[in-house]
């Protein structure tokens, strides 16, 4: 009965793993053909629905963590995956205004080859027990990159989009009211783009030492 759960749980990841994988693969596609065709200002309309599909999908990560199918920790898990979450519906779908930048652009570049490397990664994984040195190399090496670009573009769209909170007041919840409590949308997100100073390098420093596990182990192979 374990090799049955064992071999129904590899299943699940790579299938989970390779549809992620195309949904980020058609973000990227799209995306280009958007910027080629007519540059940056309408790259969010063209990704808009499969971006918030390959996004949102990483909400399982969460609970894979939770219950034990991966090994991954769920504190390293959660706030990446919150924190581009809060980006996708959060900032760009509930403040349209920002759509049209060009951070956005090299938001979803970064986010969409990071994404297909990872997923790839970790679908080859399940699939075949094994992944190719090169992609193992490109795993653990791009987001060297990738992280800093996405990590400004996460930080320089929340801070665009602050105006137009404090202008439209949406979702904020104002005394007096039924539940005596009050919420502030503008100040939260003042107080989270303070939080990716210590957080941004506390993932890449946490990426760098996974990087030097993984490559080392590799090498002894």
């Amino acid at each position: 009965m374990a090799g049955v759960g064992s071999a129904a749980r590899r299943l699940y990841l790579a299938v989970y793993n390779w549809v992620v994988f195309v949904g980020w693969a058609q973000v990227l596609r799209l995306a280009v053909a958007a910027l080629l065709e007519g540059g940056h200002e309408g790259v969010y309309a063209a990704v808009e629905r499969p971006l918030q599909f390959a996004q949102t999908a990483a909400f399982m990560e969460i609970l894979h963590g939770l219950v034990g199918l991966v090994r991954s920790p769920v504190t390293a898990t959660l706030p990446q995956i919150g924190s581009r979450l809060f980006l996708t519906w959060g900032i760009l779908w509930s403040f349209p205004e920002t759509q049209s930048h060009i951070l956005v652009t090299s938001l979803v570049i970064s986010w969409s080859i990071t994404e297909i490397i990872r997923y790839s990664f970790f679908g080859m994984k399940e699939a075949l027990g094994f992944a190719p040195a090169w992609l193992l190399w490109l795993r653990y090496s791009t987001f060297m990159i990738l992280y800093p670009t996405g990590i400004l573009s996460e930080v320089g769209l929340i801070y665009m989009a602050l105006p137009y909170m404090k202008a439209t007041e949406k979702y904020y919840l104002k005394m007096p009211n039924k539940w005596n409590f009050s919420f502030d949308y503008f100040y939260t997100c003042a107080i989270a783009i303070g939080a990716y100073v210590p957080g941004g390098p506390h993932m890449f420093t946490y990426m760098l030492a996974q990087r030097k596990k993984a490559l080392s182990k590799e090498k002894t192979t």
